[in-house]
This record gives structure tokens, C-alpha cells and sequence, in this order.
């Protein structure tokens, strides 16, 4: 074999880096040129602010995604001659007991947030923002997003995208470089800081070890879906300088941008500190207990 071939082709065919870089370039080009004509044509047809930070925008913009994604890592798992889900999201497992374990720790990484700011003064809870109707609607329409952007990150970076990579180069190599990816992608948000992106990549790097110690991105889909649920929906926390939309307390931040995390909200409290330890400690002694037994 050329050394030029080689550089390509290996072993198992098409070398895993490049199969990365192929998956990644389809998302985004599909993501690109197809789905932003969709979501336009539908934004105008159901009347859905998409510049807002609200449970109808993110369902219409994450579900597209979602569906992207799925499509394209098919076409990949259709090349290598397996199922779309036998990247880490196995469908006979999906909302089992990882997904619940996951929620339950994604939740109390915010309540732990939450108690914080609260005991610091740094937030104050005015009562129900929400009434009427919509205190049955917003939620589900809030649960059915927050579980289309767990889905959708996490099988699009810790799915095909890392086990490519982990294949190919090791598990570590390829947990840096996807988290890296998965952090670099937020510095689009208005507002972002160091603390925010240090505790994106943090949370990144958590999740790909609890991918290596279950085999599986259910425990990383709830934890994902349950965080976002509670510092979007329940806090109401801020977002990129965004107020979430029908969310379920009135809430204010009169604290420090150091407590509160000021307009980047939760993720940049110095609160998360320790509730990303928190987790860390969780998945690689509980965690990992449990899926030996």
C-alpha cells in the first residue's frame, strides 16, 4: 500500500479520522443548506418566534436537528453494516433506568445551583409565573424540548462522532476532541465567558466517561435533558442574555454575576463548581458501582 493510500485507508477501511471529519461536514451542510429552508417555511406556517427563547422554538429547531442527525448517522451505520442505534443510544434501552439515573443527577446539579443562589440572596422566588392552561401545557411542551436537545447533543457528539474517533485513536483523544467540539460550538452565544465554557467542557469530558463506564447514552440523554429542564423551565434561569419563555417560577437574579451567572445564567455561577465535581465523583464511583453490578 502507498504511503499516500495509506494515510486514507486502513485496516478496517476508511480510516476512523476521516469518517469523523465526513460525519461532521454532513451535519453541517445538511443543517446548513436543507434544514434552515424547512424551519423557515414552518417558523412562518405556525407562527413560532425562532429567535426566542421558548419551548416551541427549541422543539422546532431540535427536532430538525434531531432528525438530521439521525439520518445521517444511518447513512453511516448503513456503510458499516450496523443499526443506527448501536452507537451508544440502543433503543430497547431508551427511558430505562439509566435515563432516570441520569435525570435525577442532572436535577440535583440544579437544585444544588439553585439552593446556592437562593441562600445567597443572589435569587428570589416571586411565585408562579405561569397560569391558567398553560400550567399544564408549558411543561409538556418544555419536557418534549429538553428532550429533543439531549437527544440531539448527545447523539451528535458522543454518538457516531466519538465512537469514530475512540475506534481510531483511543478513548481520551477522542473525548477531547468531541467535548472540544461541543464547547468551541457555544462561544456563538452572546455573553460567553470562561466560566461557562469551563464548565460546558467539564460537563463534556463527565459525559463521555459515563458513555465508556455504561456503554450506553441514555444515563447521558437524561442527565442532559433534566439539567436543561430544570435551569431553563424550573429556574428560568438566563440564557445567552434570554428570558426563558413560559417558564414555571417569577424569578429574579439581584445577586452577583459570580452567583447568578448573570446573563449567561446557571452553567456560569461559580455554583456549578462543585455541582460539576458533584458529578464527576457520582460517575466514576457510583456509576461506574452500579454498571459492574
Amino acid at each position: 500500500m502507498s504511503k499516500l493510500k495509506a494515510i486514507f485507508i486502513g485496516p478496517d477501511g476508511l480510516r476512523h479520522g476521516w469518517r469523523f471529519l465526513i460525519f461532521v461536514a454532513a451535519i453541517v451542510l445538511v443543517a446548513q443548506f436543507l434544514e434552515q429552508l424547512a424551519i423557515t417555511f414552518l417558523q412562518a406556517k405556525l407562527n413560532v418566534d425562532r429567535s426566542a427563547l421558548s419551548a416551541p422554538s427549541l422543539i422546532l429547531g431540535d427536532g430538525f436537528d434531531l432528525i438530521v442527525v439521525l439520518i445521517v448517522t444511518g447513512v453511516f451505520a448503513l456503510c458499516e453494516r450496523r443499526r443506527t442505534d448501536s452507537y451508544g443510544l440502543p433503543i430497547d434501552e431508551a427511558f430505562g433506568g439509566l435515563f432516570w439515573n441520569g435525570a435525577i443527577a442532572g436535577l440535583a446539579a440544579v437544585a444544588f445551583v439553585a439552593a446556592g443562589m437562593l441562600v445567597t440572596g443572589s435569587m428570589r422566588i416571586h411565585g408562579l409565573a405561569l397560569q391558567g392552561s398553560d400550567l399544564i401545557s408549558s411543561p409538556l411542551l418544555w419536557l418534549v424540548a429538553m428532550l429533543f436537545i439531549g437527544l440531539t447533543e448527545e447523539y451528535f457528539f458522543r454518538g457516531y462522532a466519538l465512537q469514530s474517533l475512540w475506534r481510531g485513536s483511543g478513548f481520551w483523544p477522542a473525548a477531547l476532541i468531541t467535548t472540544a467540539l461541543f464547547a468551541g460550538l457555544h462561544l456563538v452565544k452572546p455573553h460567553e465567558n470562561a466560566i461557562d465554557i469551563g464548565m460546558i467542557f467539564a460537563l463534556g469530558l463527565i459525559i463521555c466517561i459515563s458513555v465508556r463506564i455504561t456503554g450506553s447514552l441514555w444515563w447521558a440523554v437524561g442527565w442532559h435533558a433534566a439539567f436543561d429542564c430544570g435551569q431553563l423551565f424550573i429556574i428560568g434561569t438566563p440564557n445567552g442574555g434570554q428570558i426563558p419563555e413560559g417558564r414555571l417560577f417569577d424569578v429574579t437574579f439581584p445577586g452577583p454575576a459570580w452567583a447568578t451567572g448573570g446573563q449567561l445564567g446557571t452553567e456560569a455561577s461559580f455554583f456549578m463548581i462543585p455541582a460539576v465535581l458533584g458529578t464527576f465523583i457520582y460517575v466514576v464511583w457510583f456509576l461506574r458501582r452500579r454498571s459492574s453490578a
